[in-house]
């Protein structure tokens, strides 16, 4: 049985605030729903993973939600702003302040070394030069990656190019990270070891937002979100049992 949505929370309580969003698509002579009246928000430091089936609508809210995309309709605020009236030029500025992206595919540049492909939110966002390689340098060591600054990404390895991507995420303290399928270019080991660093990142009070198919990379958030046909089929807390074996082994640790 789909689980009730939750309620929203008052707009200055969540990080962001879906109201009946609806997002229709022109397709020749036919219009395709991509989503019909969805609302949801999601408050600080919460984990949500965001799933359905292929055409259930989860690409294009994550759209939305990453200021790729606006409504047709329906209202969005991310941190406190306004933003489905936006112009392109001000869904760019948001975008590089309040989001840090991470994709399945990376989306780093070939031939830019690890620190400037870091640095590149930073130059868009017109940081001067002396900040934005510290702040590079800082976002890289995070993620264990201080060692590799002049590295092409051809010469690293795929969980290392994720992680140059989650540095890059980071570096301008978002709001979100939005990560898109993070483990679908890697094998199963490394992806365990992306997730521990998003799961240890939402420990340190990040917000992560999830989209994901699978339900091994789901079960690290603790909120799903479910879309089918354009529409949210149930939003619930759920048992972590990632979280849940991982406070075990510590308790045993000890």
């Amino acid at each position: 049985m789909p689980v009730a949505p939750k309620v929203l929370p008052e707009l200055e309580s969540a990080v962001l605030v879906l109201r009946d969003v609806v997002k229709t698509y022109v397709m020749g002579s036919e219009e395709v729903h991509a989503l019909s009246g969805v609302s949801v928000s999601i408050g600080k430091n919460e984990y949500v993973a965001i799933m359905g089936p292929s055409g259930s609508g989860k690409s294009t809210l994550m759209n939305i939600i990453g200021c790729l995309d606006v409504p047709t309709s329906g209202s969005y605020s991310l941190g406190g702003e306004m933003v489905a009236d936006k112009s392109e030029t001000e869904l760019a500025d948001i975008r590089n302040r309040l989001i840090g992206f991470v994709f399945q595919t990376f989306n780093l540049i070939p031939r830019a070394d690890v620190l400037h492909n870091v640095e590149l939110p930073l130059i868009y966002g017109g940081v001067n030069k002396a900040k934005r390689i510290a702040l590079a340098k800082e976002a890289l060591d995070r993620v264990g990656l201080s060692d590799r600054l002049t590295h092409k990404p051809n010469e690293l390895s795929g969980g290392q190019r994720q992680r140059v991507a989650i540095a890059r995420a980071l570096v301008f303290d978002p709001s979100i990270i939005l990560a898109d399928e993070p483990t679908g270019n890697l094998d199963s080991r490394t992806g365990e070891e992306i997730m521990q660093m998003l799961d240890d990142l939402h420990a340190n009070g990040q917000t992560i937002i999830l989209v994901t198919h699978e339900d091994n990379i789901a079960a690290h958030a603790s909120r799903a979100i479910v879309l089918r046909d354009g529409r949210i089929e149930s939003d619930a807390q759920v048992e972590n049992p990632v979280r849940a074996a991982r406070a075990e082994h510590t308790v045993l640790a000890h």
